[in-house]
């Protein structure tokens, strides 16, 4: 069976970044896409440096896409269901099939968690139109002066809306299910800050005249914006199957050149820290290719 140099699960900025990286150093690899990249949500970048315009994530995308095959990197739309290491080599198992390489990068990202009671056709509609959104890192600057609702309740969602009120005075901390749960440090915090606070649960979302309206334990309410702030999953299982340590917060602990605790295994990306930027990813992805490229050259020289 043939052995690629690098195997990178996952094709979202960080896995592409690295692909293009690899690829340009003349390494044979090979890149799985189960087409889940939550970069393909962003209706428009304007924080992305160099679009001073903005651009549309999926566009980002394709357009890192082509880069990478440009150069020669080879994308496979699977979904990996297991990694292991066997004597020298790792071990990636797509269902049935097994690939061997000698590194791998881990560019699986995290999963938002939405608010109970949306289904896939009203979230991608509302996110398409900046109803919902999801990092005011990203896109707070969009919502200035709007009114605009944080879903969460407790010290995350606490945090969220003090981020938001960065941007706005009209604020809302929604408690996704019941009553708020917020220790007296959370409370003062958010009545310092003007932030209003409605008990939930939250319900019955509907797009109505071009804003995002749903139910709440005082009624109805109608926001420009909504940011859920719910945490999130971090897909960091593939990692723990081949012995990588991770966080209490499963993030994949890696070290300042993004290797993880199994030597030859590397991550880069939200699932390493979830600070959701692209220009973070791709810049760790481009530390982990090039550690790669060096990792690999070590091993046997790289010539041509």
């Amino acid at each position: 069976m043939d052995v690629d140099d690098c195997i990178i699960v996952g094709a979202g900025p960080a896995g592409l970044t690295a692909a293009i990286y690899l690829a340009r150093y003349h390494l044979s690899i090979r890149m799985f896409d189960c087409g889940t990249s939550r970069a393909s949500w962003i209706p428009t970048s304007h924080n992305h440096a160099g679009f001073p315009e903005g651009i549309n994530g999926n566009d980002l995308l394709e357009r890192m896409r082509d880069q990478a095959a440009r150069y020669g990197a080879l994308r496979e739309p699977k979904r990996v269901t297991d990694l292991k290491r066997e004597d020298r080599h790792f071990v990636v198992c797509c269902e049935e099939e097994e690939f061997r390489a000698r590194t791998v990068l881990l560019a699986t990202g995290v999963v938002n968690n939405r608010p109970e009671g949306i289904d896939e056709q009203f979230h991608a509609e509302a996110m398409q139109r900046g109803l919902i959104r999801y990092c005011p890192v990203c896109d707070g600057y969009e919502v200035t002066d709007q009114r605009v609702a944080v879903i969460g309740t407790g010290d995350h969602g606490t945090a969220e809306a003090q981020f938001v009120r960065t941007y706005t005075s009209d604020l809302t901390l929604v408690s996704p299910d019941g009553d708020h749960d917020l220790s007296a440090q959370c409370s003062r915090a958010l009545d310092e800050a003007g932030i209003a606070r409605i008990a939930g649960p939250c319900g019955g979302y509907a797009i109505e005249n071009g804003r995002i309206a749903f139910d709440t334990a005082e009624g109805r309410k109608t926001f420009d914006t909504v940011y859920p702030a719910l945490g999130s999953v971090v897909r960091s299982g593939l990692a723990v199957r081949c012995g990588a340590e991770v966080t209490d917060g499963d993030c994949i602990i890696v070290d300042d050149h993004l290797e993880t605790s199994v030597p030859g295994l590397f991550a880069a990306g939200d699932v390493v820290l979830g600070l959701d930027q692209i220009s973070h990813a791709m810049g760790q992805a481009g530390v982990a290719a090039t550690t790669i490229r060096n990792h690999l050259a070590a091993e046997r020289p790289l010539r041509r």
